[in-house]
């Protein structure tokens, strides 16, 4: 096995474990809307994410290990996508909001600040923030 194939098997694992966190978010009010259908679908071509990993993975999401990217601008772009499911269905439940916190402490943003980047987060996407802007603002809440 050659090291890029060590590498490519290494994000598509993260992809997997951004992609279960996504469907965990979606199903948080324990009903998918078709907007949050629609987003899980463009998530997973977005992510590389086969047909039948999607069947297994919305089965059951909670069976998929946390494998948080490297990368900080990484995270931020996961918290993003994550945070767009959030919002996926025009709705914000208090479930959602308190999965979004423990997925960005997982993202590895600090504990102490978690609930911070999450409200910023949920504010930015709310207003339409693009990514740049999404990036630019949790930096400056995260102070990094």
């Amino acid at each position: 096995m050659s090291v890029s194939d060590l590498y490519s098997g290494g994000t598509h694992n993260e992809n997997i474990s951004h992609f279960a966190n996504i469907v965990k978010l979606a199903k948080a009010d324990e009903v998918i809307t078709e907007g949050e259908q629609k987003l899980l679908h463009r998530m997973a071509k977005k992510l590389h994410i086969s047909d039948d990993e999607y069947k297994k993975i919305s089965k059951n999401p909670d069976s998929y290990p946390f494998h948080p990217p490297v990368s900080y601008d990484a995270r931020v772009k996961r918290l993003y996508n994550l945070t767009q499911m959030v919002y996926a269905d025009d709705t914000v439940s208090l479930d959602e909001v308190s999965l979004l916190r423990r997925v960005a402490i997982g993202l590895g943003f600090p504990h102490d600040n978690a609930e911070k980047v999450s409200d910023e987060a949920l504010h930015l996407v709310m207003n339409d923030n693009d990514l740049d802007d999404f990036t630019e603002a949790i930096k400056r809440v995260n102070s990094i």
